[in-house]
């Protein structure tokens, strides 16, 4: 089968049923994947496009018998998020999919009310962002500014928040679920009282989203202009991360040339001795503000049922 024949399979449920009673108004999942990352996609993913729809349907059979409460979304192009981050190992994209619920459930502070509108603040700040051209790997660079954060002005949840929403959209891509997201983050300024809001507690709950708690894939977090603060940050951070994950981290200091060994010039604004012109935070402001409405679902208020024998999707509002 070609990838072009590939990236127009449907849904599986098309031979159900079933499923085409209970639920008409499912998505039909078309693939959007171009050629070469159909084969990106089986090469590092083990996503195999004859068996894709098969695959999103053990695992939706999986979710019915085992969490048949979760309440969670259940169509095709939602489910392959968490297939891809986990490299198609059903049992690691379930647990992936109810870590997910957990992290949204047990801290209201982040999860309430979450939607760009409620952001705004942070967004015009300019705290975090994304670079309007991908790298050579076809990876979205997210920019992330500490030091535009005025602790007064509100607290260090709503920049978890604006960060949680930037990749909640990022991940609606599904080029971006193949090739993954790169951060820079650039700590020039950050004195110790602002980092003292990073404690353990912060620290641990952000991490364990980022690392088990959302379909993503970081291949990369650069850090840029670090003041000496920063060791004892990265101290309270590294306990709670991967060897995977930590081995992504890159210090890069004051040196820009070092930056660019990971991300070029060419995609980079002038701040940080790039090519790309000034850091604009307008556009991605305006996409994410324009698309509140993909926000305005609340998983945490859906109920679903699940029969026991059949494991068909009986309830879903």
């Amino acid at each position: 089968m070609s990838g072009d024949s590939d990236c127009t399979r449907t849904s599986p449920s098309a031979g159900s049923p079933s499923d085409n009673e209970l639920l008409p108004d499912r998505p039909k999942y078309v693939c959007t994947l171009s050629p070469d990352l159909v084969t990106k996609a089986r090469e590092e993913l083990q996503e195999k496009p004859e068996w894709r729809l098969r695959d999103v349907q053990a695992l939706r059979d999986m979710v019915c018998k085992d969490y048949p409460s979760l309440g969670t979304c259940l169509d095709d192009a939602f489910l392959l998020r968490f297939l891809r981050a986990r490299k198609f190992d059903y049992d690691r994209a379930l647990q992936l999919l109810v870590n997910y619920h957990t992290c949204r459930r047990t801290w209201p502070e982040v999860f309430s009310n979450l939607k760009p509108s409620a952001i705004k603040p942070v967004l015009e700040s300019g705290f975090v962002t994304v670079l309007p051209h991908r790298d050579p790997q076809g990876r979205h660079v997210v920019c992330i500014r500490p030091d535009r954060w005025t602790p007064s002005n509100y607290p260090i949840t709503e920049n978890i928040r604006a960060i949680y929403l930037t990749l909640e959209k990022l991940i609606q891509s599904e080029e971006t679920q193949v090739n993954g997201i790169v951060i820079l983050a650039d700590y020039k300024g950050v004195s110790l009282s602002k980092a003292s809001h990073f404690g353990p507690f912060v620290a641990k709950k952000v991490i364990g989203i980022l690392q088990d708690g959302f379909p993503i894939r970081i291949k990369a977090v650069n850090i840029i202009n670090e003041p000496r603060i920063f060791k004892g940050i990265f101290a309270i951070i590294k306990p709670f991360l991967k060897e995977k994950i930590a081995n992504r981290f890159f210090l890069h200091g004051c040196d820009l040339n070092s930056l660019h060994q990971n991300i070029p010039p060419v995609i980079l604004p002038e701040e940080y001795g790039g090519t790309a012109g000034k850091l604009d935070i307008s556009a991605w402001n305006e996409l994410l503000l324009a698309s509140e409405e993909d926000f305005l679902h609340d998983f945490s208020e859906l109920v679903l049922q699940c029969d026991s024998s059949s494991h068909d999707l009986l309830v879903f509002v």
